[in-house]
């Protein structure tokens, strides 16, 4: 296979698992296992480019809500937002001194699908004869800044799934509103994940494919948009237990597999 087609691969592979609930740095470590590992700095511009899309589909929410602070309601879910983010900026901060890090082995990734798979069918079913809520409590505000570090300590959790259905055990059991929350503090958070990816490695560009950089950016942007264009039409009618059995099927496929030595 071509360095191309396998950057397309990655970028494709990036732009649709980062933001639905189905663990982006799981699906990376796995194609990487069939397409060999990319630098640190591919990692960060695929990212980036999710990061970007995301922020031009909330673009119009993101203004109203920097610039018309005069809004109570507005100033009360930024005043919130905030908060979650500063909860998940201090968790991270201080995992990263203690030295978790992404494994590079699919087992721990096989387990956490499996398991967070079977966690939102519970989830589901626990919160679907509750009464609907798009209330951002404070309840809300801590235990998403709280469940948003889990992706980077348990590799294969997801991000958006431990925010959203963080957010949906709280108390906002409206899902397009546990979503757009949940991606909304995903926005400053991983921009600085991505800045501090990006400070590590800046002295390590000298011998970079830089096209490939380019490509990868590109097609993870353009796939993300599409993708998380099409999971805030899905929600608004469907709950997300496809995406539970798509990972109970998948970490139940990866254990088999690790087992019978295709992948490690």
């Amino acid at each position: 296979m071509s360095d191309t087609l396998s950057t397309v691969i990655l970028g494709i592979v990036e732009g649709i698992t980062e933001f639905l609930p189905i663990s982006s740095t799981g699906h990376l470590l796995i194609a990487e296992q069939f397409l060999g590992a990319r630098s640190e700095l591919f990692n960060v511009a695929i990212q980036a480019g999710a990061i970007l899309a995301i922020v031009l589909i909330y673009r119009a929410r993101l203004t109203e809500l920097l610039l018309r602070t005069n809004d109570p309601k507005n100033r009360d879910y930024l005043f919130k937002l905030t908060v979650s983010v500063f909860i998940t900026l201090v968790l991270g901060f201080a995992a990263t001194k203690l030295g978790f890090k992404l494994p590079e082995t699919v087992m721990p990734v096989g387990i956490a699908l499996l398991v967070g798979g079977v966690a939102i069918l519970v989830i589901e079913a626990y919160v679907a004869p509750k009464p609907k809520s798009d209330n951002l409590t404070w309840s809300v505000a801590i235990w998403v800044g709280l469940c948003q570090i889990l992706a980077a300590i348990f590799p294969g959790t997801s991000r958006s799934a431990a925010t959203i259905f963080a957010a949906m055990l709280a108390g906002m059991t409206l899902r397009p509103a546990a979503t757009e929350f949940a991606f909304l503090v995903g926005i400053p958070t991983m921009f600085a994940a991505t800045a501090y990816e990006l400070l590590k490695v800046r002295h390590e560009t000298g011998h970079e494919d830089w096209t490939a950089l380019g490509i990868g950016f590109a097609v993870s942007g353009i796939v993300a948009f599409i993708a998380v264009k099409w999971l805030l039409r899905y929600v608004q009618s469907h709950r997300f237990t496809v995406f539970a059995w798509y990972r109970i099927v998948l970490g139940i496929a990866l254990l088999a597999m690790l087992r019978a030595g295709i992948v490690h």
